[in-house]
């Protein structure tokens, strides 16, 4: 029997408003990390604010999308790697790439 992903995410009841729900937390704890850097809390701040509100405007126009366990997956993953990173400096790095890592498996545009 061939996976079929649109059924399977019907079938499981995710959708991509859960998908990011599931990355909020991991990102906030990267913000965290990243704001021991002292001089840089208001640019960490402001990219995190720029992130936040691109995603939610991916879960304006897409939360209620069906998601496949396979999304739920990857932000596990995505999660585990930001968790992973205990240098600050990194961490700051990492305000980016995770939501454009997140933005990607979601099939958008960063």
């Amino acid at each position: 029997m061939a996976l079929d992903p649109a059924r399977d995410a019907r079938l499981t009841g995710l959708t991509i408003a859960a998908v990011l729900d599931a990355a909020r937390p991991a990102y906030d704890r990267l913000l965290e990390r990243a704001e021991e850097v002292e001089d840089e809390w208001s640019y960490d701040n402001d990219l995190a604010e720029a992130w936040r509100t691109r995603l939610d405007e991916v879960d304006t126009a897409r939360g209620g999308d069906p998601a496949g366990p396979e999304l739920m997956a990857a932000v596990d993953a995505l999660g585990r790697e930001a968790d992973a990173i205990d240098d600050p400096h990194r961490a700051i790095d990492w305000l980016s790439t995770f939501p454009q890592l997140l933005l990607v498996a979601l099939g958008e545009r960063p």
